[in-house]
């Protein structure tokens, strides 16, 4: 393939071409806590990003500076009372009961969920702090996109594809995609949104229902009783101004790769077609996959990252978001893999040593896993084939790149100084690496502590025994799965 000498040829990304990609990332996401039998885990960010990192992608990739949303940038789209309860609410304060959990509960935050089993979107603490900042690394990546930098930018950490205006919803508390996608409206007369979480994207489609400039497009599972009822059926297609301008692809239990791509590749043609969007914002909630402890689905690795390669062929701004995914190892495989194919390169399926490395031994201690074989695919050839062309003859109503007016925005260009870390970030500063690295070195000088003893034992050995005996090296030195050195000194085993 002839790359003109700016690409990476990969088999994920067959269009070859590198991309300019800027990367955000928040380590103090990674501590809130939304309760111990909660299955929404934000440091499975925290674990793409060491994932990212030791695969050698950050320096691939322009890093954002980390600035959280403020309250005026998220009250542009969320109810003003609503951002003043999720700014002073403390599990101690709704704890006490009386007004304040009266008023959260009437939020959705702290109510318990129709099984009258769990708290879907618990008061947890430092809760404001959490939205502003997966926010803040949305709208940094919309600006990056915008300012013209990059033509790819990832956070992880957002995708909160469920927050309505003005109540929280299915683990998600303020909408960040809500809040990029009307930057970049700033900037760009029509945005593409483009959802394969295996929940329904409601909270984006219910705000952008009647505009004409935003398309949103959802392959989700629909099956009775599961989250969110009743939305995303495919006679859904907007309202007002918008109609045809929302399309939703629903699916059945047990959908796998091949069905997958037979719906999104030719829809997703076909909307690029229709629409002709200049900006696409894609939510890749990793509960698509197989084995997710709450979705039904059963994309590999391989198939969930097909999608993000397929959309980033079409060589427009590109912003990857996170979202659901709840098999946390799972996840962040999934995402450390997409940044890989957003860059344009291919990695290793070893996953290499480093700080978060045991939560990957059930998979063999590789990127990619093996799809459950057992479950069901009730998505049958003729329900694939019939979804599809239901699909494409509603888009045959939309017109070809409806007329917009556009005026610049008020604020003027976008300062990329201010978006951007100019200089290499000091990743091994980060406090989970560092202890890691410490642990093998306290490892390390405890083996040779130990061997230094021994073999001075054996000197001593030796002389009183008339020096007959030598002392012992070790019989082995072989590779540990992790790259370290394993030592086999007779009885005495270590790895450092």
């Amino acid at each position: 393939m002839n790359t003109g000498g700016n690409s990476l040829p990969s088999q994920s990304c067959p269009d070859g071409a590198k991309r300019r990609v800027c990367y955000y990332n928040d380590r103090l996401i990674a501590g809130v806590d939304y309760g111990e039998d909660h299955v929404m885990v934000p440091r499975r960010v925290d674990m793409a990003h060491a994932l990212i990192r030791s695969y050698g992608l950050l320096g691939d990739m322009a890093r954002l500076r980390t600035r959280p949303a403020t309250d005026a940038e998220i009250s542009r789209f969320h109810d003003g009372r609503y951002v003043g309860l999720l700014r002073n609410l403390t599990p101690e304060g709704f704890g006490a009961g009386g007004e304040v959990a009266r008023r959260a509960r009437g939020c959705n935050v702290g109510a318990v969920s129709t099984d009258g089993r769990s708290v879907d979107n618990p008061p947890v603490a430092g809760l404001w702090d959490y939205c502003q900042r997966y926010a803040g690394g949305s709208l940094a990546a919309a600006r990056a996109l915008a300012s013209g930098e990059a033509d790819v930018a990832v956070n992880w950490s957002g995708g909160m594809h469920h927050a309505c205006r003005d109540r929280a919803s299915g683990f998600c508390y303020v909408n960040d995609i809500v809040l990029a996608i009307d930057e970049l409206l700033g900037h760009f007369r029509r945005v593409l949104y483009v959802d394969i979480d295996v929940h329904h994207g409601d909270g984006v489609e219910t705000a952008f229902v009647e505009s004409n400039r935003v398309m949103t497009v959802s392959f989700h599972q629909r099956t009775e009783g599961f989250f969110p009822e009743r939305r995303g059926l495919l006679e859904h297609v907007g309202e007002g101004d918008g109609r045809h301008r929302a399309v939703n692809v629903p699916m059945k239990k047990g959908m796998d790769d091949d069905g997958y791509r037979r719906l999104f590749e030719p829809i997703m043609s076909k909307v690029m077609a229709v629409f002709q969007p200049e900006a696409i914002v894609m939510q890749c909630g990793g509960d698509s996959l197989s084995g997710d402890r709450l979705g039904h689905q059963n994309l590999s690795i391989d198939g969930h990252a097909r999608c993000v390669g397929f959309m980033r062929s079409f060589n427009t701004p590109l912003l990857l978001l996170g979202g659901g995914g709840y098999t946390i190892n799972h996840v962040a495989a999934c995402w450390c893999y997409e940044t890989a194919v957003a860059i344009g390169k291919e990695i290793d399926d070893n996953i290499p040593s480093h700080c978060y490395d045991d939560y990957y031994r059930s998979q063999g201690y590789k990127l990619r896993y093996p799809v459950d074989k057992s479950l069901k695919n009730d998505n049958t050839e003729t329900y694939v084939t019939r979804t599809k062309c239901a699909v494409l003859r509603n888009l045959c109503e939309l017109e070809a790149a409806p007329s917009v007016e556009f005026k610049e925005p008020a604020g003027g260009s976008i300062d990329a100084e201010a978006l951007f870390h100019r200089r290499p970030l000091r990743e091994d500063d980060d406090p989970m690496e560092r202890l890691h690295r410490r642990c093998g070195e306290m490892e390390e000088r405890g083996f040779f502590m130990e061997l230094g003893k021994r073999q001075l034992d054996l000197a001593i050995d030796n002389r009183e025994n008339g020096g007959h005996h030598h002392a012992h090296r070790p019989e082995a030195v072989k590779k540990h799965r992790s790259g370290k050195l394993h030592f086999q000194y007779h009885s005495y085993d270590r790895v450092f």
